[in-house]
């Protein structure tokens, strides 16, 4: 029997995982040949992209190449960018691969398929709003995250050069996770910069964070939000809550009551949405925000051979308001959920419908704390889960990157990665300072 052709569009935490998981488990099998493709050459987890951008991680050791990943697991990784679905054909049209220096090295291309799953993930929602994508950076890719830590960089050296009395000015639009903890992070940065002989360089920051909403950290429990708005105004944070952009200028926000921001570096991390080609895409049920449509067994509404997974998918549970939100641990138990469906539907069996578990959230403000809930209702049952700060919560917020390296290597490889990791912590600047 011809094996079947599965193709995973995203290689982040979802994609990946998935084509890790499903690889090992059809290797043998000679069912399916999974291929991965990804605009990138390697990974590095969405969740750490605040740390890459203010310069706390290193992405050259972190990343996770897509082609050993592929050689070791049992499945193929090729890379390119998805522009176009034909449907009836079932195959995908990926655009032409350029070099660094925009040279084509493979023209446009056409992949095909039995199954095809999307795992394109999200970004940030500009809303429209005027001067939000030429004059604010994102922090959606490992691309964005470096460029905004180039340019922090460079501005701390602009803010050391000038006078006593120059300042670093930064604002950051949207106080969900990735607002907060980059917040948090660029202080954490900034204090260990100083420890390395940069003076007065952490009395010198301005960090302005804008919330639309009441409070910051809205999807999580009013503790937590508390917890840690106090923890980033005790840093120096200055947090603006019930504020509006209206406008962005090159040098400042604009929020709806006329107040401006100052800020020579600003970052938007509002909002969400899936990529814009998923609304193009032949035929496919879209909602809002550029999500597919996917029912509970992730299968697209109109194409029972087209699944969705992470942040591109939008799944209502039965008998639920809304859909599942956009987060990392929905992608985390939705993979391992698909790979096992997918295996079954190989063999002939039916697909499974996915079934989420919230097992509650946690919030790492760089070194200073971190706060969480566990599970929906909490080990003892209080409603919004179990509140737990300090080293616990740090713990427990390292753990889920643990979690996610087991899950991509195995427990004996991501040992050896964990005490690599511990000896590079020891021996290496906590900041990247070139």
């Amino acid at each position: 029997m011809q094996p079947k052709e599965i193709v995973i569009v995203g290689g982040g935490a979802g994609g990946l995982h998935l084509a890790t998981k499903l690889g090992r488990r059809l290797r043998r099998s000679g069912l399916a040949r999974i291929t991965l493709i990804d605009r990138s050459y390697s990974h590095v987890w969405k969740p750490l992209l605040h740390e890459v951008a203010a310069g706390t991680l290193d992405t050259g050791v972190e990343q996770v190449g897509f082609v050993p990943q592929a050689s070791r697991n049992g499945f193929r990784y090729w890379p390119g960018d998805m522009m176009g679905l034909d449907r009836a054909g079932k195959r995908i049209r990926l655009a032409p691969l350029l070099d660094r220096q925009g040279q084509e090295i493979l023209p446009e291309r056409e992949v095909p398929y039995d199954i095809l799953v999307m795992a394109v993930g999200s970004t940030a929602n500009d809303f429209g709003i005027p001067g939000v994508l030429e004059h604010t950076r994102f922090i959606d890719s490992r691309a964005q995250a470096e460029a905004f830590n180039a340019a922090l960089r460079a501005e701390v050296i602009r803010c050391i050069a000038g006078p006593d009395n120059a300042t670093l000015d930064i604002a950051i639009v949207g106080a969900g996770a990735t607002g907060v903890e980059l917040s948090a992070e660029l202080n954490t940065a900034l204090d260990l910069a100083t420890g390395y002989g940069l003076p007065n360089l952490r009395d010198r920051l301005r960090l302005t964070l804008v919330e639309t909403a009441p409070r910051i950290l809205g999807a999580l429990p009013e503790r937590v939000s508390a917890s840690s708005k106090a923890v980033l105004e005790r840093e120096g944070v200055t947090v603006l809550t019930n504020a509006q952009v209206s406008a962005v200028e090159a040098d400042a926000l604009v929020l709806k009551d006329g107040r401006r921001i100052p800020a020579v570096l600003k970052v938007w991390a509002a909002g969400i949405k899936a990529p814009a080609f998923l609304r193009e895409l032949d035929g496919l049920e879209v909602a809002r925000n550029n999500q597919l449509v996917v029912r509970p067994t992730l299968q697209t509404t109109l194409d029972d051979s087209i699944y969705a997974l992470g942040d591109c998918a939008s799944m209502t549970p039965p008998g639920a308001e809304r859909p599942l939100p956009a987060t990392a641990q929905v992608a985390h138990q939705e993979a391992p959920h698909l790979a096992k469906s997918l295996a079954g539907l190989l063999e002939g069996r039916e697909p499974l419908p996915f079934t989420y578990r919230d097992q509650g959230a946690l919030v790492a403000l760089g070194r200073y704390d971190a706060f969480g809930s566990l599970g929906r209702r909490g080990l003892l049952g209080k409603p919004g889960g179990l509140f737990i700060e300090g080293w616990f919560a740090h713990l427990s917020y390292a753990s889920l990157y643990r979690r996610h390296q087991l899950r991509l290597f195995g427990f004996w490889r991501a040992l050896l990665y964990w005490m690599a990791d511990a000896l590079r912590r020891a021996s290496r600047p906590g900041v990247r300072l070139e």
